[in-house]
């Protein structure tokens, strides 16, 4: 079992329980799901830019990709519906918590002139949507195989009812908030 789920049962669930006052267990929030995104503009006029785009997603997040389409047309953007024009993974279960854990100790800091993540990017539904500028940060990326750095959309679903439960919930899980 990984570290982070051991924290999340010793620690989380009764620091949760005691400043919300929840009266049973299963109130207390959990991370369902994270979802990292990667739209790639360019795949419109060069298909191998997505498949690169999708290797480094596979090698970042240790699962398969899948890819997204597009849902509308879009002239200014000369995107048709149904074009292929990203790639998208959704992590669950150890993948999900082994994932969490390089996010915040090995890629965050190794962000420049990183201070922390913003407190606001919460839906007010206790989802919390993170932004990088490009993929390197990584380590399992290695700087010379890459043809371009791309930014992706990284989403934490969870079952919290409001904002500030979730800001808490991932501040015991060490999400690096900016004060």
């Amino acid at each position: 079992m990984s570290r982070l789920k051991d924290l999340y049962n010793n620690e989380i669930i009764p620091a949760m329980t005691k400043k919300f006052g929840y009266k049973n267990v299963m109130q207390v929030p959990k991370l369902d799901k994270i979802v990292v995104n990667m739209g790639v503009g360019e795949a419109k006029e060069n298909a191998k830019v997505l498949e690169s785009a999708v290797k480094d997603m596979e090698t970042i997040t240790g699962q398969k990709a899948v890819l997204t389409k597009a849902k509308k047309s879009v002239a200014n953007f000369k995107i048709r519906e149904g074009m292929t024009i990203g790639c998208k993974t959704t992590l669950r279960g150890e993948k999900m918590y082994e994932f969490l854990d390089r996010l915040v100790n090995l890629a965050l800091p190794r962000v420049r002139d990183f201070r922390g993540v913003t407190p606001n990017s919460f839906d007010g539904r206790g989802n919390y949507a993170l932004g990088i500028k490009e993929q390197i940060i990584f380590p399992e990326i290695e700087y010379d195989k890459i043809d371009k750095t791309r930014g992706m959309d990284i989403i934490f679903v969870t079952t919290a009812k409001t904002d500030e439960e979730a800001r808490e919930l991932l501040t015991l899980f060490n999400m690096p908030f900016a004060k």
